[in-house]
């Protein structure tokens, strides 16, 4: 880590972030010369501060405030190391870190390590998760008094409309997403595809699968603080936020998984298409957790205005081969990459705790040797009588709350905290207009 800085003697300042329970990065502004200190020794801050609520307020009554007299943790640096951010004029490094307790052992609250957890699970097994996400979001012209497409820095004009797949819509910021790839490629973000979307300024990028989870979810992390930070550079917004325009479809964080053995084998692939055993067991675990654990999938107010029929978010709890209308896609294609597609997340998630509760819900199932239904033919909107993600804030939060499923895969205090600040954020929520509402989740998620 002190080679990347002695390369990089331009770096006057580094920061050090963490991702607190709402995916938000909170840390501290340190000069280089104190660098070498953080990278030996870690820093410190209260174990409080990875479970603030989203405008980040201490959560009331929590344990972690004044009943332990708001103690600190020890914070060291992730083994992603030293980044660029070029969304900042001043040259900067970006130093990941992850909370642990005085005595060394991970904090069980934060998120990074809840998804460490479960892929040391899957490796007492023998087994690797293969990931990769689908990252959405809009480019938005936060200006005025009301949201709109911002202008094209080619051509001047706004298009006020949908542009699915369309290469002028890409064309148009083709100046934002060259900086964007050349971004990502300085900090080391896979990113692959982009697409303009059905949303309106609305776009996609894939990033490509990786076989460290870890990485995947620092990948998205990092990748969401890079394009907010950068849209802003380039004057205008860009929002993941899961449904800015009430009129057009939201974003969503989709997520592809599959698992290797120690030969490298790929253990969903059956030759064909219809996937092995483990591989059906894998999503009926992630069927089983869907209500209980949706509220990490949609984990604001403004969330669940996504999740609606027939707006390409799911609502039903089932699966299909081939079949964007349900929450578990099984795509085509060739049988070694056989995967499962996760796409109930929006993309106002927090990466960490999102893989962590997809793939400890598909362990789970793994374990248990769970069946799925029978797989959904057609329109999942217009089927009945199928079982239903909670179409509210409150009936997530008390599934989560209620749920004797999720604690087998994440730890209580760390769903306890969850609920503490969705409760208090929910209450505060109540007293926004439905413009303070936006303008709060515009820039936060």
């Amino acid at each position: 880590m002190k080679d990347w800085l002695r390369k990089h003697p331009n770096v006057r300042t580094i920061r050090v972030a963490a991702a607190d329970l709402n995916g938000q990065a909170r840390g501290k502004r340190v000069p280089t010369r104190f660098a070498e200190n953080v990278v030996k020794n870690g820093t410190r801050f209260p174990f409080s501060v990875l479970n603030l609520d989203i405008w980040g307020e201490d959560i009331d009554d929590s344990p972690l405030v004044f009943e332990q007299g708001d103690q600190d943790g020890v914070l060291k640096p992730t083994e992603r190391g030293f980044m660029p951010m070029p969304w900042l004029e001043a040259p900067t490094a970006l130093l990941p870190i992850w909370m642990f307790r005085e005595n060394g052992a991970p904090y069980e609250g934060d998120p990074r390590h809840a998804l460490n957890t479960i892929v040391q699970r899957f490796k007492a097994r023998g087994l690797t998760p293969v990931c990769a996400m689908e990252l959405e979001f809009f480019l938005i012209d936060d200006s005025g008094k009301t949201l709109q497409v911002p202008p094209s820095p080619r051509s001047g004009k706004r298009r006020k409309a949908a542009e699915t797949l369309s290469i002028r819509a890409l064309d148009a910021f083709d100046t934002f997403f060259t900086d964007l790839y050349d971004a990502c490629e300085a900090m080391d973000i896979p990113a692959d595809t982009t697409t303009s979307e059905t949303g309106l300024g609305q776009f996609e990028v894939n990033l490509m699968h990786c076989d460290d989870p870890l990485r995947a979810a620092d990948d998205a992390w990092l990748f969401k603080m890079l394009v907010k930070g950068l849209a802003r550079r380039h004057g205008f917004a860009a929002s993941f936020m899961a449904k800015p325009y009430p009129e057009y479809s939201g974003s969503g964080l989709h997520t592809h998984f599959s698992l290797i053995n120690e030969a490298g084998d790929n253990v969903f692939d059956s030759g064909g298409p219809k996937g092995t055993t483990i591989m059906k067991q894998a999503v009926a675990g992630c069927l089983h957790a869907m209500r209980d654990s949706a509220l990490i999938f949609a984990p604001h107010q403004n969330s669940y205005e996504r999740l609606v029929p027939g707006k390409h978010a799911p609502t039903s709890i089932a699966w299909g081969y081939e079949n964007r209308t349900t929450a578990i896609r099984i795509p085509a294609g060739a049988t070694s990459a056989r995967r499962i597609e996760h796409r109930v997340a929006g993309g106002d998630v927090n990466p960490y705790l999102m893989l962590a509760a997809i793939l400890g819900a598909a362990l789970d199932g793994i374990e248990h040797q769970m069946e799925p239904a029978s797989p959904i033919v057609g329109n999942a909107y217009a089927q009945e009588g199928l079982p239903q993600i909670p179409a509210t804030w409150e009936e997530a939060i008390e599934a989560l709350e209620q749920s004797t499923i999720v604690p087998r895969f994440l730890h209580p205090e760390l769903i306890k905290n969850l609920i503490s600040t969705k409760r208090q954020e929910l209450h505060y929520i109540g007293e926004l207009t439905p413009q303070e509402r936006i303008d709060l989740y515009l820039d936060t998620v």
